[in-house]
């Protein structure tokens, strides 16, 4: 059986929020590489649809800082 959108949001929502994290944790250490040490993370994460969970969440912690 496979998994749905929902199902699998549900089972990586909290690993994504704790990614995205460990990501923006690096800004203030990196600086001016961080965007692009960040993109290429955020590239190699599988899959795709995880990615983009992570990607959000990055997101929407910048919008709040």
């Amino acid at each position: 059986m496979s998994l749905t959108r929902a199902d699998f949001h549900e089972q990586n929502l909290a690993s994504a929020q704790a990614e995205a994290q460990r990501l923006f944790g690096q800004k203030a250490v990196l600086q001016g590489a961080w965007l692009n040490w960040v993109a290429s993370q955020i590239y190699a994460l599988r899959p795709a649809a995880y990615a983009s969970m992570v990607r959000r969440e990055l997101a929407r912690l910048q919008e709040t800082s």
